[in-house]
């Protein structure tokens, strides 16, 4: 039986381990210790911001930066629709509710046009966003500088989620710079890993020395704000168990040392991919847009089932019957039962790369052998169904 080919895996290596080696020799294991003021600090110069906080998850990251920014119980936030349930959840943590805006095609990600918009009809009636999450999907900047300019012109903070985009560019710089807070994830099938661990990320010093001080229990005496150290726990705000451990920040360490070949790694999967399949009728890959560079995170097509012969789920399947893992594209968040009394703005891309968007095995550490059972188990499913297939044929 041939070996699972998962989706996007751990890909660690020798230097993690000595640093987590030195966490367990200092026995510095709490979620505190020179790792993780190492990890922050070395995370913001290699993405080129001035503060980071390392916590626990990327949504948590989310959560903090939305109350950073003052949303409270009843405050509308705009949030892309395509994108994974955890860039929307935090804003219910508050007891505020999302208004989703649909995507482009160019990107993938939030379409400006349709947020100036929105918020020139908000405006007229009077009743704006307290903030809007842009979402980095798979590996992508969205076009930031016009959502920028509709933030600022409304007054409104953005905060940018680049859970799925560390190493990408905009323009030279890394997305999740340009709003007022930044966002990633280290989650186990992201670029790099800590297993499970987020940055929150400002120029404002202030901003990212309150999410600390949030994120470790709010405990007054913590904050430079306070003043002097109290000697008990005393606690005058509401705070989270959201600080990353001195162990799970050895392992980011070692991991940012080699993120520039992760980037290339998963975009040599996605070269070989278009290589392979481009010019297979109905198949249509994720653009690369001209403002950036994607990092290619996942490597994400769409099926057109007239041109192609099958449906995007008739190639799931047949690839899940070959132990290769692949998923479907984001369900939109307004299709999603939990959010169905939302408003949302569009929304027929978003739908359409749904209902026709597949993605493959894009781990950097998959092998050329790899690719090639991927890209055999596709040809055998364009072959079988379709009345003119094209040669089955290896290109690896």
């Amino acid at each position: 039986m041939n070996k699972p080919i998962l989706l996007s895996t751990p890909h660690m290596g020798d230097r993690e381990l000595e640093f987590v080696k030195q966490a367990f020799d200092t026995n510095w294991i709490a979620p505190v210790g020179p790792h993780v003021d190492a990890f922050e600090q070395e995370f913001c110069q290699v993405i080129g911001a001035s503060h980071g906080a390392a916590v626990s998850s990327g949504t948590a990251a989310i959560h903090l930066a939305l109350r950073l920014v003052g949303v409270q119980p009843g405050d509308e936030v705009f949030c892309s629709s395509l994108t994974f349930v955890a860039t929307a959840n935090p804003i219910t943590y508050l007891g505020a509710k999302p208004v989703f805006i649909d995507c482009d095609r160019i990107s993938w990600n939030m379409n400006p046009d349709l947020l100036w918009e929105t918020l020139q009809r908000r405006a007229r009636m009077g009743n704006l966003p307290k903030a809007v999450i842009l979402v980095h999907l798979y590996g992508q900047s969205a076009d930031i500088d016009p959502i920028v300019e509709a933030c600022d012109h409304y007054g409104i903070p953005l905060i940018e989620d680049a859970a799925e985009s560390l190493g990408a560019t905009y323009k030279g710089r890394s997305p999740g710079t340009f709003g007022r807070i930044g966002i990633y994830s280290f989650n186990g099938n992201k670029i790099i890993t800590t297993s499970g661990g987020g940055m929150l990320v400002s120029n404002d010093e202030q901003l990212v020395s309150k999410a600390r001080f949030l994120a470790t229990q709010a405990r007054d005496g913590q904050s430079p704000a306070k003043g002097d150290r109290t000697p008990h726990y005393q606690h005058s705000e509401i705070g989270y168990n959201y600080r990353l451990s001195n162990v799970l920040a050895g392992i980011g360490r070692g991991q940012l040392r080699v993120l520039n070949e992760r980037v290339a790694a998963r975009r040599r999967n996605f070269n070989i991919y278009q290589k392979a399949l481009g010019k297979l009728p109905g198949i249509e890959f994720m653009p690369e847009v001209s403002f950036g560079r994607a990092t290619r995170w996942l490597t994400c097509l769409t099926i057109n089932p007239e041109a192609f012969g099958a449906s995007r789920e008739q190639v799931r399947l047949a690839l899940a019957e070959q132990q290769i893992e692949s998923r479907p594209v984001w369900k939109p968040l307004h299709l999603q039962p939990v959010f169905a009394d939302c408003e949302y703005v569009g929304g027929a891309i978003s739908e359409d790369l749904f209902a026709r968007g597949l993605c493959l095995p894009s781990g950097s550490n998959l092998t050329s052998e790899d690719l090639e059972r991927v890209i055999d188990a596709i040809y055998a499913v364009h072959y079988n169904h379709s009345k003119n297939p094209s040669s089955l044929f290896t290109v690896l």
